[in-house]
C-alpha cells in the first residue's frame, strides 16, 4: 500500500511533481498552498507524511508533536544548515531542497516507518484529542535503587527513557488540598545540592506556581515559559537553559531554579512537546532535576476544534510521564489520606508507569491519634492501595513558618528540625547525611521553640 503524502510549497525542480511521476510507494494526495492548509488536511487523516518545501520556519515542536500524534511524519526541505539543525531538534526529518525525487521518496518512507515504530497502538482521533501528545513511554524501572533514601548511581546510568542527557528527574506530585508539594520539592532540591549534586528545581505547577515565593526570589520572569518557547522553536540548548535559570545558594550548596508561570492563565505556554524538550536539556545540565508538579491529572474534555488545541494539564501529565522517580505527597489527616488514595488511583490510570513512592506529610498525633505512624500504617494496610507507605514527614509548623518568613530552606533556617531531617532521609544516602550535618552544624541557627 502506498504512503499518502500532502505537500506545501514548491522547489525550483518541483520535487513534488517528481514524486508523482515515480509511481512508487509514495503518492501525493494533495498539494497545499500554505502550512495551515496542510495542517487541516493532515487533521482529516488524509495523509501519513507531510513534505514542507516552503515555510519550514513556521514549524514548531508542538505542531510536529500533534502531527505525530495522528500518525503523520514531517519532512522539510531546506538548504540552511542552521535551519536543518533546528528542525531535527524538534523531530523533523530535514533534507536539502536539491534532493532527487527517488531519494526523497525513500526519506519519506523511512520517516513514516520510524514514526510507526515509536507509536504503539492506533493513532489518535484528531489533533485536538486530549491524550494525543501524552504518549506512554515504555521504560524499565528507572527509580532510585535501594528504596527511599537510597542514592542513585549518578550520571551515565539513566534508563531507557533518558535521551541525550544522563541526569535523573524526580517529580513531586500530590492531590488537591495543599499536601506540601512545593515545600517538599524545594527542600529536596536543597538537600541534594548539599549532598554535592548539581540540581535544577523546576516549578511546573500550572495552577499555582509558588517556588519563587517559598524561596524568597525576586525573579518573576516565568523561566519555564521562556524555556518552553525556545524549545518549541528548536532553539533551546543547555547553555540557553542555564541562562534562564536562577541560582540559589545555601550554606551547604547551590542549585538552580526554573521559575514557574506568573499567572495561572499562562498555562497554554506549557505545551507537552516543548516541555519534554526542556526536560531533555535539563538532563544535560543537572545531575538531578526536581519538578514541583501540579495536582490535576484530568484529561481535557473531548474537543472539536479545527485547530491544534492545548491541554490544561499537559504540563503535569508530561512531567510525571518523563520522571524517573515520582513522590506522591499526601496530608496525614482524615481529609488528606482519602484524597491521596483517590489520587493514586487516578495517577495509575493516567500514568501507569509512574510507580510512585508514597510520603505522608504533616504527621501529628492531634490529627491521627497516639503513635501516628503506626496508626497510619494500619489504616493504609486496611483501606489503602497496594502501593506501600515509604516515609512520614512530621508536622512542624514552627519550622515551616520560620523558613517561609526568611524565604529560605529548612536546612538554613532550622537545620535541626525533625521535618528537615525527615526530608533529608527521603532523598539522601545515609552515608552522606552525616557529612551534610557536619557542614551545617557550625553555622546552624537555634531551632524555634514550639
Amino acid at each position: 500500500m502506498g504512503i499518502p503524502v500532502v505537500t506545501v510549497g514548491r522547489t525550483p525542480d518541483d520535487l513534488v511533481g517528481g514524486l508523482e511521476r515515480l509511481h512508487g510507494p509514495v503518492s501525493v494526495v494533495r498539494r497545499c498552498s500554505e502550512l495551515a492548509e496542510l495542517l487541516a488536511a493532515c487533521q482529516t487523516g488524509l495523509a501519513r507524511a507531510a513534505v514542507v518545501a516552503e515555510g519550514s520556519g513556521e514549524l514548531t515542536a508542538s505542531l510536529v508533536d500533534r502531527l505525530s500524534a495522528v500518525g503523520v511524519a514531517v519532512v522539510a526541505l531546506t538548504d540552511s544548515p542552521e535551519e536543518s539543525a533546528r528542525l531535527r531538534g524538534i523531530g523533523v526529518t530535514a533534507e536539502a531542497s536539491g534532493v532527487e525525487a527517488a531519494a526523497l521518496a525513500a526519506l519519506i518512507a523511512g520517516a513514516v516507518a520510524e514514526l510507526a515504530g515509536a507509536r504503539p497502538g492506533p493513532p489518535a482521533s484528531g489533533l485536538a484529542d486530549p491524550s494525543a501528545a501524552l504518549h506512554p513511554q515504555a521504560s524499565p524501572d528507572r527509580t532510585l535503587d535501594g528504596g527511599a533514601g537510597a542514592e542513585w548511581d549518578g550520571p551515565g546510568t539513566g534508563g531507557a527513557g533518558t535521551t541525550t542527557g544522563t541526569g535523573r528527574i524526580i517529580a513531586v506530585w500530590g492531590p488537591a488540598g495543599s499536601p506540601g508539594r512545593t515545600l517538599v520539592a524545594a527542600n529536596m532540591a536543597g538537600e541534594l545540592a548539599a549532598e554535592g549534586k548539581s540540581v535544577l528545581l523546576v516549578d511546573a505547577d500550572s495552577y499555582g506556581a509558588s517556588v519563587v515565593a517559598v524561596l524568597g526570589l525576586l525573579d518573576e520572569a516565568a523561566g519555564l515559559a521562556q524555556a518552553c518557547r525556545l524549545a518549541d522553536q528548536g532553539l533551546l540548548d543547555g547553555e540557553a537553559l542555564r541562562r534562564i535559570t536562577v541560582p540559589v545558594s545555601t550554606r551547604a550548596g547551590t542549585f538552580r531554579v526554573l521559575t514557574g508561570i506568573t499567572r495561572a492563565d499562562r498555562w497554554t505556554e506549557l505545551r507537552a512537546a516543548a516541555l519534554a524538550l526542556v526536560y531533555e536539556r535539563a538532563r544535560e545540565i543537572a545531575e538531578v532535576t526536581v519538578i514541583d508538579a501540579g495536582f490535576c491529572l484530568e484529561a481535557d474534555e473531548e474537543l472539536s476544534f479545527d485547530s491544534i488545541a492545548p491541554r490544561r494539564n499537559a504540563a503535569t501529565l508530561r512531567s510525571l510521564e518523563l520522571a524517573d522517580t515520582v513522590y506522591a505527597i499526601g496530608a496525614a489527616d482524615s481529609v488528606g489520606v482519602p484524597r491521596l488514595v483517590r489520587g493514586l488511583a487516578e495517577l495509575n490510570a493516567a500514568v501507569p508507569q509512574a510507580r510512585p513512592r508514597v510520603v505522608l506529610n504533616k504527621v501529628r498525633a492531634s490529627a491521627v491519634g497516639r503513635s501516628p505512624e503506626r496508626q497510619l500504617r494500619e489504616a493504609w494496610a486496611r483501606y489503602g492501595p497496594t502501593v506501600p507507605l515509604e516515609a512520614f514527614l512530621p508536622a512542624d509548623p514552627a519550622a515551616c513558618d520560620a523558613a517561609l518568613l526568611a524565604g529560605s530552606l529548612l536546612l538554613e533556617s532550622v537545620p535541626d528540625s525533625a521535618l528537615r531531617r525527615a526530608i533529608r532521609d527521603v532523598v539522601c544516602a545515609p552515608a552522606q547525611q552525616k557529612r551534610i550535618s557536619s557542614v551545617l552544624s557550625s553555622t546552624a541557627k537555634p531551632r524555634l521553640k514550639d
